[in-house]
């Protein structure tokens, strides 16, 4: 299996059902998950031409997974069923050479 990791956007306040449908995803894919991630807050981007901060908002990044799953394919099955705010992103993590 590869390791692939998903980058979850957008924010809105977790009500009790979201809170629920989160779990209970978290628990249907459980043996899949390498590292459980966490929420990211605000932030800040780093480039040759300054420093910016990044909002917190239904554009930022706000919080990641990374599963174990057999191809990028098996990856984005898995990431439909996830309770989204805004969307994934599904990436595979290469292997160092």
């Amino acid at each position: 299996m590869n390791k692939y990791v998903f980058l979850h956007y957008g924010y809105e306040t977790p009500t009790q059902d979201i809170m629920d449908a989160w779990s209970k995803w978290f628990a249907s894919i459980g043996d899949r998950i390498v590292d459980a991630g966490s929420p990211l807050g605000p932030g800040r981007e780093i480039s040759p031409s300054g420093i910016k901060e990044l909002s917190h908002d239904k554009a930022a990044i706000t919080g990641y997974l990374v599963i174990n799953a057999d191809n990028i394919d098996d990856a984005v099955r898995i990431a439909k069923t996830c309770p989204i705010i805004t969307s994934v992103r599904v990436y595979e993590a290469m292997r160092h050479r």
